[in-house]
């Protein structure tokens, strides 16, 4: 498919694709234009997503992302999620450097320990 490129390889060893954001802003903007014209999100996304040839869950995924970036619909913004991930990253490599460093200590108190000697 001309829109997607490959990226790193998951944890399942299965290789995710990137859809170009441009091919995401205007699916979402299609979307966003003529979602009058039809009963349900779901509706316009699937007319949209066969006019542009990918998927019609991912393009109702991208709409309803881009609402709750816009703040129109509740949710956890695109800035918020990456910033948890950033967090949740650091909170790890935090609880390995205590843990290196609880076991350091642990080993330094017995060579110091008088009785040791």
């Amino acid at each position: 498919m001309p829109f997607l490129s490959e990226s790193p390889t998951r944890k399942d060893g299965l290789t995710p694709k990137r859809t170009d954001p441009e091919l995401k802003a205007r699916a979402v903007r299609l979307v966003t234009n003529h979602l009058g014209e039809y009963p349900s999100l779901t509706a316009a996304s699937a007319a949209v997503a066969k006019q542009l040839g990918v998927g019609k869950e991912p393009v109702r995924r991208w709409v309803v992302q881009a609402q709750v970036d816009g703040g129109s619909r509740p949710g956890v913004t695109t800035e918020e999620s990456a910033e948890i991930k950033k967090l949740k990253a650091e909170n790890k490599r935090l609880r390995e450097a205590n843990e290196i460093l609880k076991a350091a200590s642990i080993s330094f108190a017995g060579e110091l320990d008088p009785r040791n000697r």
